[in-house]
């Protein structure tokens, strides 16, 4: 079997396979501890911060993860290459991660910010990579991209239950400390294996234009330099709440400018100018549907923690082991969900991309339902069984199946052609919004808030329920506006 993958496959696959297998397996095994340990009383060796602070910290941070991607892939396209900001990108995560691991409570916030920088600069090159590697498209492509898709899901397994056991059951840093020894393992066989990438990811260009970037960077820099200073100085005194409520807008307002930009001067067809205003609908389900789906790293971590019976003849399983259970639900249920659209398909009667996004919706919401009941029941009675955290990963996952794989499907098909890029990359600030919005959500409904969880929980639940009932009665005459 292996070695009809290789005939089939370029070398270079395995390459990017194992290198974002254990990129992710050190950015999920810190997702796994990152709240956890924020809200762990300071004598635990936690920071000892409220939910509310906690929630708005772990927002800002997954917002940035997605952000940072857009100047990453720039930085790649004009000056790196694809494989040089794999490797600073990898150094970047290990060395933040390693810093997170240092008790010191002043380091938290830069090692966060190196996590930051370095996936902006590893994640969208390692991902083009793999695209480059089949210039021919086709069916082979899809398959190479499915089995990329497999080494996401294996390190995203892996990297709680490695990290969550070290950081719960031994020490918090120590787990920070795991998560860049697996960073640094995937540098290794990067650079020992990176021959077999050829071509893919080498600069487009022989002699970049280092003074057109640098003055683009520099500005920046010395901008993040300086609000550091300012901060660390008490010159500036960050509030992560408001911070993280501010930024909210500020994506939202970018988003409706480069809506409004393209539609009034983009110089579209009355045709072009309908298929962008479907963009900008599945922006927002886009972002109501992270928004949900991300509580698996924040308040679904806190209720595994705090609300979920873990005792397992007479051994307290991590609470951070919950998180593996998403990456397990894709890999075996990605095969079913590609066997069952098949079989529409040759029936004639596969859902059209608006109705999987309506169905991935409503069963998000179906999701929350169950988790409303659950903390109904914990906080009336206890400690509940693990079911139901087991039972709202599995209709959460059969929802990422039915939404995300078709949403840069959707952006590419749908936007206009001098616009596609513009598009892809906005299509990135939904889902850092979605992030964004997910943390100040946990905040509101834990720690002294928690009363309000199971209200919380079916408020959610229920509006994503209308949104996918919506989205499923207009998706009809929408989806004739979507290129086969």
């Amino acid at each position: 079997m292996i070695g009809s993958l290789a005939a089939r496959h370029p070398p270079g696959l395995s390459t990017l396979f194992f290198t974002e297998m254990w990129e992710r397996c050190s950015y999920y095994g810190m997702r796994a501890l990152l709240i956890l340990f924020m809200t762990a009383a300071m004598q635990e060796g936690g920071l000892g911060l409220n939910d509310q602070v906690a929630g708005a910290i772990y927002g800002l941070y997954t917002a940035a993860v997605y952000l940072a991607a857009l100047p990453g892939g720039w930085v790649a396209d004009r000056w790196l290459g694809g494989q040089r900001a794999v490797w600073w990108g990898g150094l970047l995560i290990a060395a933040g991660q390693f810093t997170l691991a240092v008790p010191r409570r002043e380091l938290f916030v830069p090692g966060l910010c190196l996590v930051v920088l370095g996936t902006g600069l590893l994640k969208p090159n390692v991902s083009a990579m793999v695209g480059q590697l089949y210039p021919e498209g086709g069916a082979r492509r899809d398959a190479g991209f499915t089995i990329f898709y497999m080494g996401i899901n294996l390190g995203a397994t892996v990297g709680p239950l490695i990290c969550g056991w070290l950081g719960e059951k031994i020490n918090w840093r120590l787990g920070f400390a795991g998560a860049g020894v697996g960073m640094l393992f995937g540098l290794i066989q990067f650079q020992l294996t990176r021959a077999r990438l050829g071509q893919a990811g080498l600069p487009l260009s022989p002699r970049p234009d280092r003074r057109r970037v640098a003055g683009a960077l520099l500005p920046v820099g010395f901008a993040l330099a300086a609000g550091a200073i300012l901060a660390y100085s008490g010159q500036v005194r960050l509030e992560p709440v408001a911070l993280a409520q501010g930024a909210r807008w500020v994506i939202v307002g970018l988003a409706a400018v480069f809506f409004v930009y393209v539609l009034v001067w983009g110089r579209l067809t009355g045709l072009e100018r309908k298929r962008v205003g479907v963009i900008a609908l599945l922006f927002v389900v886009s972002a109501l549907f992270w928004s949900g789906f991300e509580q698996a790293g924040s308040s679904f971590n806190l209720f595994a923690e705090r609300y979920t019976a873990r005792w397992i003849l007479g051994w307290e399983v991590p609470a951070g082991w919950f998180q593996m259970c998403g990456p397990i639900f894709v890999v075996s249920l990605a095969p079913v969900a590609a066997a069952v659209w098949m079989g529409l398909a040759r029936r004639g009667k596969e859902p059209g991309l608006l109705t999987k996004f309506g169905l991935g919706l409503a069963l998000l919401g179906v999701g929350f339902l169950v988790m409303g009941l659950a903390a109904r029941r914990a906080l009336g009675s206890g400690p509940v069984l693990p079911i139901w955290l087991l039972s709202t990963y599995f209709i959460h996952t059969v929802a990422e199946l039915c939404l995300s794989p078709v949403g840069l499907s959707a952006v590419t098909k749908l936007a206009p052609e001098r616009f596609v890029g513009q598009m892809m990359g906005v299509w990135f600030l939904a889902t850092s919004l979605g992030n964004l919005m997910a943390g100040l959500f946990a905040g509101a409904i834990s720690g002294a808030a928690a009363s309000s969880m199971p209200d919380g929980y079916m408020r959610l639940g229920l509006l994503a329920c209308a949104a996918g009932a919506v989205l499923l009665a207009i998706s009809r005459p929408l989806q004739r506006l979507i290129p086969r």
